[in-house]
């Protein structure tokens, strides 16, 4: 024999929440759109499934637990393994590492989800706008001062131009 299922009780997805769900959707989407426009390796759909996947398993955690202790397990456990998946972001080209940025937002992402997790998700799009700001607005801002790309980007982009000349001569 089956059992009915009423509508409220199909779309009852607890632990979680819908809210929670939208709300991981909307900053993976929201950082996961700068990065794709920009031609990053994490785009929209990684984003979106980073915030939630991160936001899945620290939920998944506080239910089965009142241990505050199982909590903080999980959570450096979440941290620990997108370290790792930030890492593979990361590449060397040309004496170069490349991708940093976007390792350090596949961290903050995963940061996003548990604090989603634990019902901050207003506080979570707030600080999600923040990092949207970082990302553009100091792009702008070291494009427009010529001063802030001296240094190690400045040395780095010299060598390589000469590297490039160097090969472009032998050919």
């Amino acid at each position: 024999m089956r059992e009915t299922v009423s509508v409220a009780e199909f779309w009852d997805i607890s632990p979680f929440s819908w809210e929670g769900v939208f709300t991981c959707a909307a900053c993976g989407w929201i950082l996961g759109l700068e990065r794709q426009l920009r031609g990053k390796p994490v785009g929209i759909r990684t984003a979106i499934l980073i915030v939630l996947g991160t936001y899945v398993f620290m939920r998944l955690a506080t239910s089965l637990s009142d241990n505050s202790l199982d909590h903080a397990r999980v959570l450096g456990q979440i941290v620990t393994g997108v370290g790792f998946l930030g890492a593979g972001v990361m590449m060397a080209r040309d004496g170069q590492v490349q991708g940093v940025t976007s390792a350090a937002v596949v961290w903050l992402m995963a940061g996003l989800g548990m604090i989603i997790a634990f019902d901050y998700g207003r506080q979570a799009l707030l600080l999600c706008g923040f990092v949207l700001f970082v990302l553009v607005g100091i792009d702008k801002v070291e494009t427009t001062f010529s001063s802030l790309t001296k240094g190690v980007h400045k040395r780095w982009e010299k060598k390589r131009k000469k590297s490039d000349k160097s090969i472009n001569c032998t050919d």
